[in-house]
């Protein structure tokens, strides 16, 4: 058991008596009930995952003097205390925190946190709001308020909706054996014989889905090289459920079917101009991530060197555009386990992993994600960045079997020639080495790639021996340059234009190359006397000679 978004371990020796803390206790408490709810073990380190097996819990009170202290100490948090024992015999307290639905829960001094990853945080003023809109959305689903009953649904839909789901390989035995009313209260689509917002989304008739607060509608729009609309595709008149809306955009857009030729020897690979799975798993993203309580249509914008997927309302809390890649949370948990089970999603953070691996295999650059005011946007780059990049990931995959990870990771590495451990731990939000290390995965074993460098000034680069025996030529990059290269290269300048100020050095010999590296060499040389500076900050200035600083000034 590691610690994750919904658990959290403690050791006993945190239970001090009249000298425990538990305004720490009540704080996570409090992270758990506003996010998705959790369990707390206390009893069990850190590094383990089961209790000492030894260990009991002498005074079975615990679970009540507990219970007290988090009920006197926070404000709408509810949760159960018991005393498990392990399967090794070992005895722990288990705080199980259920999810706050409709309210936001605080500390009784007015604290708001929120559990993000393995981490408690808190919740700024400005993003009260924010963190009040998805709590709506999360109950949206299970709703009843349009009084639309079973009986009136769209019987085709239905029929069809139950037969996917019997289909589905993701459905278990157990849960195809069900009735038909089983299985839709099961999914909740139905709450005795009412629909629920999601039962009307997926079975409901047009007039039913009308009269949703805000049902989802999709635009597509193409633009020529000059923005300007040449084509439209519009579905805003209810008629379709989720599924539907997908299969429509897809089948509909001849857009999905372009596709660029790239030279492989005496043959030919065909590179689709906007893979098929990344659009499909983004638009999908976008219906069961965007709010239901927030006005606005999905719209998918192709021009003529990009495609921008734009979805109404903001990232889940705790979903930034820098850390999407690691983190997952569902907005819409009970629409999100339908798409999953019906074969259109991914499994729970996997969606955006394969998005990134499609792109950086066809040679193409990540995705760019954009939050705005009240909606979301993926930038999906029409180019290919280098052809050459193209067939060494087509080459190394095939011949490696490489994992999904390991193309993500070689993919960012070949498109710019080389990376530091820093710039990679960035990309893919990673903030310790055993992260990266999992994403390195064997590429370092099979030596595909090499390093430079330790710790996260570390540089990585495509092995060039593979290079050379696959006959690949990619483009030469100063980025992983050695300081006594560099050095070199920056007298060399400096001595061509002196009185020069860092900008202009770092323009000169090249942008590519890391300003923290130049910064700490320009130090390092001033230090040993081999140039000299005048000025402070954006002022200073560089020189061999010190009396040409000394000409400058005057």
């Amino acid at each position: 058991m590691t610690e994750n978004k919904t658990f959290d371990k403690k050791a006993l020796t945190f239970l001090k008596g009249r000298n425990t803390d538990w305004n720490e206790l009540a704080k996570d408490c409090v992270c758990f009930a506003n996010a998705q709810g959790g369990v707390i073990a206390i009893g069990i380190e850190d590094d383990s995952s089961m209790p000492d097996s030894g260990q009991k819990i002498v005074d079975k009170t615990l679970p009540d003097i507990v219970q007290k202290a988090i009920g006197e100490r926070t404000t709408h948090v509810s949760i159960a205390v018991s005393i498990v024992t392990a399967k090794n015999g070992g005895e722990y307290l288990r705080v199980e925190v259920f999810r706050n639905i409709q309210t936001i829960a605080a500390t009784t001094d007015g604290r708001y946190y929120i559990r993000v990853s393995d981490h408690c945080r808190p919740v700024p003023p400005d993003e009260m709001a924010r963190l009040a809109a998805d709590k709506n959305a999360f109950i949206w689903e299970e709703q009843t308020t349009r009084n639309a009953y079973i009986k009136d649904c769209n019987l085709e839909k239905k029929q069809n909706f139950l037969d996917d789901l019997r289909k589905s390989s993701r459905v278990s035995n157990f849960v195809k054996e069900k009735s038909d009313d089983e299985i839709l209260e099961y999914y909740f689509l139905k709450s005795g014989e009412l629909l629920t917002n999601l039962g009307i989304l997926w079975i409901g008739t047009r007039s039913q889905r009308a009269g949703l607060l805000y049902p989802p509608a999709i635009q597509v729009i193409r633009y020529n090289d000059r923005e300007e609309k040449v084509w439209k595709l519009t579905l805003d008149d209810y008629r379709f459920n989720p599924k539907e809306l997908l299969e429509a955009v897809m089948e509909d857009t001849p857009d999905w079917q372009e596709s660029v030729e790239v030279s492989d020897g005496l043959f030919r690979t065909e590179i689709p101009v906007f893979p098929y799975e990344v659009v499909r798993e983004l638009l999908v993203n976008a219906l069961a991530h965007r709010s239901y309580t927030t006005r606005g249509d999905i719209f998918i914008n192709i021009f003529f060197d990009r495609m921008e997927v734009h979805s109404p309302g903001n990232l889940p809390y705790g979903v930034t555009p820098s850390n999407i890649l690691s983190q997952s949370i569902r907005r819409n948990e009970k629409l999100s386990k339908v798409l999953y089970d019906l074969g259109f999603m991914e499994r729970e953070g996997s969606g955006y992993d394969m998005v990134y691996a499609i792109l950086l295999e066809n040679g193409k650059p990540i995705p760019i994600v954009k939050e705005g005011i009240d909606r979301v946007t993926v930038v999906v780059k029409k180019q290919i960045t280098n052809k050459t990049v193209v067939q060494l990931m087509n080459k190394a995959t095939a011949e490696f079997q490489l994992r999904q990870k390991e193309i993500i990771t070689l993919g960012l590495i070949a498109q710019h020639g080389s990376l530091s451990a820093l710039s990679i731990s960035k990309v893919l939000n990673q903030d310790h080495e055993h992260g990266l290390r999992s994403w390195l995965g064997r590429l370092p074993d099979l030596n595909l790639i090499q390093s430079r460098g330790k710790t996260r000034a570390k540089q990585y680069f495509v092995n060039p021996e593979y290079l050379r025996k696959k006959k690949f030529l990619l483009k030469t990059s100063l980025r992983s340059i050695e300081d006594h290269r560099l050095e070199a290269l920056i007298i060399e300048d400096i001595r061509s234009y002196p009185c020069s100020s860092f900008g202009e050095i770092h323009q000169r010999i090249g942008v590519e190359i890391n300003q923290h590296k130049i910064r700490r060499l320009l130090k390092k040389m001033t230090e040993s006397r081999k140039i000299h500076y005048s000025g402070e900050k954006r002022w200073r200035r560089y020189a061999i000679e010190q009396k040409l600083l000394n000409k400058t000034k005057k």
